[in-house]
Parts: C-alpha cells; structure tokens; sequence
C-alpha cells in the first residue's frame, strides 16, 4: 500500500495543479486572439474606430483595424490618432503570444507608463503624442533585451531617465523629446543605436561621449547641459584653498596690523577668480548663441531653397552595359539630409518618411537614399525604382510628380486611408514621402512582377505557367480585390483609377496584387486623362465624367486582354499599335466566334472552352460603351466567381 500510495502522491499533486491552473486561470491558457483584443478594447474609453473589432470573427482574416499579422497570427498593433483614452490592458496583450510592435501614438491616454515591460519579447513600443506622465521606474528596461525602437516623445514624463535603457543591447531608435526629463542623461554604450533625441527637457550634465554621433538638435532645449556638441563648456572653476586658520569655531573675527579684516581679505582672491569664471561662461554663451542664429538663418535659407524649384531628386548614372540603370538615392538638398526625425506616425517621422505598414520593418528616407536602385520604367504616373535596403528588403520606390491636387494635409489624410486597407489581392504601401513638387510611394518588391511582363514581355518558363488555371485565379483574384476597393473607398468616383495589367503585379501561386489605387482624388485634374487609365473609358473620354463604372472597364480590358494574349491599343495614348481588344471581341461575339480569339497557350485546354466564352461575355459586358448597360463592380465579381465553381476550382 505504502507503494502505491508513493505512486499516487505525484500524480495527485499534478492533477491538483492542473486543476489549479484550468479553474482558477483559464485565460492564460484559453483565451484566443480575439478575445485578447476584445478586452483590450473594453478598457480603452470612446473606441468607436474599433467597431470592426467584434465577437465571432478573426483578427487577421476579417482584417481588423489595426492589426498587423504574420502567418494567421497577430505580430502587431498600430491604433494610432483614433481619440483612444483609459487603460492599455496588459494582461490582454501578454495573451498574443507573436505580439512584437505595439503603437498608441496621437491619443489621449494619461497617467504613468503602462506594464509593457512585462512584455519582454517586444521589439518597438510607440506611445509619442500622449499625455503620460510621471517617472519611470530605474529599471523599468531590465528585462526587454529585444527593444529595438521606443518612442515617448511628446508627453508629460519627469523625473530621470531610466539606466536601465542603457543596458538594452539591440536598441536602435530612442526619442525622448520634449517631456521633462531631468538629471543626467544615461552613458548609453550601444553601436546600433541610429536615432536619439532627448531636446527640450530639464536634461542637465555633460553629454556622454558615447552619444557624440549625434547632431546638437538631438540634445537642444536642455538648458543644463554641456559638452563640445553644444559648444558649451563643461569646465568647474578650480577650488580655492582654504584659509590658514582652519578652525571654524573661533571667536570674533580678528584685525590685521593695518586693522583691515583678515577674513575678508582672504576671500577676495576667490571672488575674483569667480568673476573670472562667470565671465568666461557668459562669453561661451554668447559665442553659442550667436553661433546658433548663423545656423539658424542658414537652414532658413537652405528650406526656402529646397520649397522653391530647386529640385531635390533621384540622380540617374548608367554604371552597367547590360542596359540596365543605377541609380544613387542620393539627396541633393543638404537641409532635406539633415532634418531630424520627430513626431511621426507608424512608427515615425524618419527624415520625413512616413510609415503606413510595417510589417517589412520600419526604415526612413536616409536609409532610401544611401540605398543603390535599379529603373524598372515610367509610367503615366512617374518613375519607378527597385532599391535594396540595408537590412535585406528590396522596396520599389515611385516618384510621383502630377499629385498636387491636395496640399499635405489633404494627402496625408488620403495616404492614411490607403494605409489601412488590408486584402489578399492588393499590396498596400509600405511608406511615403511627401514634397510640394514630387511624392514618393513605396511598396514591397514582388519579385515575379506584372501581368503585362508575363503576358506579352516574356515567353519563357513563367508565361509557360500562365495556364488556364492560373489565368482563372488571377481573374477571379482581380475582381476580388477590385469589390474591396469598392467598397473600402465607396465615397470614391474611381476606387482603384489605374488598373491595367501593369499594376496587377503577381505574387507566389500567381496570386494577383493591385497597385496604383486610389490616387484619383490627389492627381492634378489637368493630368488624369494622361495619367488614369480610367479616364479612357468611353464616358469619360468623350464628357470628362468619371464614375466607379469607369473601374469596371478596365476591369473589362484586363480580362479579354489575358483571354486572347493580345495587348490592349486601350493601354496606348496614341491609339497607334495594340489590339482593339474590345471592339474585336465584340465582333467576334456577335459573330458567334469567340474560340477564334483565344490565346494559344490557353485555347488546348479543350475541357474548359465553355469557362472562358463565358467569361468572354463578362468582359465584353464590363466594356459595353454605354456605361448604363454595363455591370457593375458586385454583379461582374458574381459572374465570376460563379464561372470558376462552373469548373470546380474554388
């Protein structure tokens, strides 16, 4: 018996332990993503930008407002400028296991930092633009040795800053500005560390030595501090000696022989070499400042240079004979080069680059510009480059330069609604960058590249692959995105603008990524015609009127052009080579002739001709010349789809 029961004791300890952790914690074990979530928006007050966030669906897969994930899994969250206050629950996010970005910028939440720091796995904290407040524990950062960027600028935060930031080994952005910071300022030993700015706080000392990288407007506004970076000396004037009588509890003062006090005497020489000392400083100070104001006025001058017609592009070198351009990232405007980074959204202002998606990492216009880039082409819309970051990742960068329609604020507002918008079938930007003169976008690299390269430009192994099915999916792909559009951008007259085969660009699987949506609104009117393939339609090239049905042309052309493989004269602003794809199919439709039309590679898959007759009646009703009779965006996506599951390739 005594055996047995040395059997059972563990076993019996184990099963009241997991009867522990299951009835008195089941959230540490049970509780989903969602419902993680749906807490942490229970505790924020006026949450009303989180009403997608709802019971009964998925994080990720129903694209919920802010969420970034990874393979299915939340790895972020961005709830930036929505007018959110109350409480961050820690508890709920320490329940999203990939959780590795968190940003509440441009809010309104108060009181002291939140308990991220139980969080040791995250990589970028971003709270700038609230209205925390408080001192922040000494060793708040001990234990988050993945912290790669922090962002507190802006806030209400006393006290020092903590040591214990400058033990986190991998720390690449710090921005501390304008709080009230006092003390000195930690010996930071870090040589990743890129981006640090403690300005406008009640910082004090001498500056670090191993901060001396960094310009003097990192540390401007500290009245307290000093150092070579500040030109402000940091030197202490020498003690004095002290009297011969060093006895402190002597009676009266004694006389001299000449009847002169013996103290007051003594101490002259001190005064004098403090009047020496105060007047050296006084001097320094004036230099600094007078110094400072030349500066000043120069990057004056050097912004008004840089708003005027001075260009501050992309310089262009051939270096290779293989017909292919590099091209060097390279600012020509020394201010624009120097400009700090501050106050930014997602993840920041770097240069002023701004951040719309972050899920390829968060880099800035520097890093763009040591960057070399190949020309891939231009377009009605501008130029457009493949550059290599640093880190590894391969963006296209597009120069926009008819997009003045809006001035910044307006654009930024529309760059953030596109930010937003989150769907398999289209690639949202990564970053923008704005000018008066000249925008730039950048997207992810998608190495298999476009429709159009595939279809017309290359007849090697991968137009090989452009079989029926591909073909199928990446119509049915298409449309998909294109009722997204639709409907995330309803108060629209043209949601997507451009499409066309160019800017459908091709992922893995041959699953179809739009581009260049969206920017009706900012392009010059005088430039939309030449720069909108949506402006062609019939419509709107005969009346100048645009409507969402103009969308549903081009939709139209892309699915005849990629039936019969020929390349659509639609595309051509001359009108002059091409294939009149619509008029053609049109004819050949009422001439009861439509498999005459089929592209070869595509025409030998004998089991699937009535699949693409019928989706050569979609087309040519997308491109009817009256837009009255032509369909609309939802019914043309039905058809579609009802086309597809005709073949049994859901």
């Amino acid at each position: 018996m005594a055996v047995s029961m040395e059997f059972l004791r563990p076993t019996m300890l184990f099963s009241t332990f997991f009867f522990f952790i299951i009835i008195i914690s089941p959230k540490a074990y049970s509780m989903t993503e969602a419902e993680a979530l749906l807490n942490l928006k229970n505790s924020f007050t006026n949450a009303t930008s989180l009403d997608k966030w709802v019971a009964n669906s998925a994080p990720c897969t129903d694209h919920w407002e802010g969420v970034f994930c990874n393979s299915g899994a939340v790895t972020g969250l961005r709830l930036e400028e929505m007018g959110l206050s109350g409480k961050i629950d820690i508890d709920a996010l320490l329940q999203i296991k990939g959780l590795r970005t968190v940003s509440f910028m441009g809010n309104s939440f108060s009181g002291s930092i939140p308990e991220f720091n139980r969080i040791g796995v995250l990589k970028a904290i971003y709270l700038s633009r609230n209205q925390f407040s408080g001192e922040i524990s000494t060793d708040y950062f001990k234990k988050m040795g993945s912290l790669k960027k922090l962002w507190l600028s802006d806030n209400k935060f006393t006290g020092q800053i903590p040591p214990s930031l400058a033990q986190v080994p991998r720390l690449v952005e710090l921005h501390l500005e304008n709080n009230q910071f006092s003390g000195n300022i930690p010996k930071v030993y870090n040589a990743s560390l890129q981006q640090f700015n403690v300005s406008n706080n009640k910082l004090e000392g001498e500056i670090p030595d191993s901060l001396s990288k960094f310009d003097e407007k990192s540390f401007a506004g500290n009245s307290g501090l000093c150092g070579d970076k500040l030109q402000k000396s940091c030197s202490k004037p020498s003690e004095q000696p002290t009297s011969v009588d060093t006895h402190h509890d002597q009676g009266p003062i004694s006389n001299d022989v000449d009847g002169s006090n013996s103290k007051s005497s003594k101490s002259d020489p001190g005064k004098i070499a403090a009047i020496v000392v105060a007047s050296a400083l006084l001097i320094s100070l004036v230099i600094f400042f007078i110094v400072r104001s030349r500066q000043k006025k120069k990057e004056d001058l050097d912004s008004l240079a840089r708003d005027s017609n001075e260009e501050a592009a992309v310089e262009v070198q051939v270096a290779t004979p293989a017909k292919r351009e590099e091209v060097s990232m390279r600012k020509t405007s020394r201010n624009s080069s120097r400009r700090g980074s501050s106050n930014g959204k997602g993840g920041g202002n770097f240069g002023e680059l701004l951040m719309l998606n972050e899920e390829k990492g968060v880099f800035g216009l520097s890093d763009l510009m040591k960057a070399a880039a190949e020309v891939l082409g231009n377009g009605g819309l501008g130029s457009s480059y493949k550059a290599v970051l640093a880190n590894g990742v391969a963006v296209v960068v597009k120069r926009m330069r008819e997009m003045n329609a809006l001035g910044k604020d307006g654009f930024d507002a529309e760059m953030r609604k596109i930010g937003k918008l989150r769907h398999r079938n289209i690639l949202t930007p990564l970053a923008y960058h704005y000018r008066r003169d000249e925008k730039l976008m950048i997207f992810e690299y998608v190495p298999k590249g476009s429709l159009l390269f595939l279809l017309h430009g290359d007849r090697g192994p991968s137009h090989a692959e452009l079989d029926w099915p591909a073909r199928l999916k990446i119509i049915q792909g298409i449309a998909n995105g294109m009722r997204y559009l639709h409907t995330e951008l309803a108060s629209s007259d043209l949601p997507h603008g451009n499409l066309k085969s160019s800017n459908i660009l091709l992922g893995p699987d041959y699953e179809p990524l739009l581009v260049d949506y969206g920017l009706s609104n900012m392009i010059n009117s005088a430039n939309l015609t030449q720069a909108l393939f949506a402006s062609k339609a019939p419509e709107a090239a005969h009346s100048g009127k645009v409507s969402p049905k103009c969308d549903v042309y081009c939709l139209g052309v892309v699915i005849l052009e990629m039936l019969t493989g020929k390349f659509p004269s639609q595309y051509l602003n001359n009108g002059k080579g091409g294939t009149d794809v619509v008029q053609w199919v049109a004819s050949a439709i009422s001439e009861r002739r439509e498999t005459e039309l089929l592209d070869p590679g595509i025409a030998s898959s004998k089991n699937s001709l009535s699949q693409m007759r019928k989706l050569l009646h979609i087309g040519a009703a997308c491109t009817a010349s009256d837009p009255e009779q032509r369909l609309d965006t939802t019914e043309a996506v039905k058809r579609i789809e009802e086309v597809r599951t005709e073949g049994g390739q859901e």
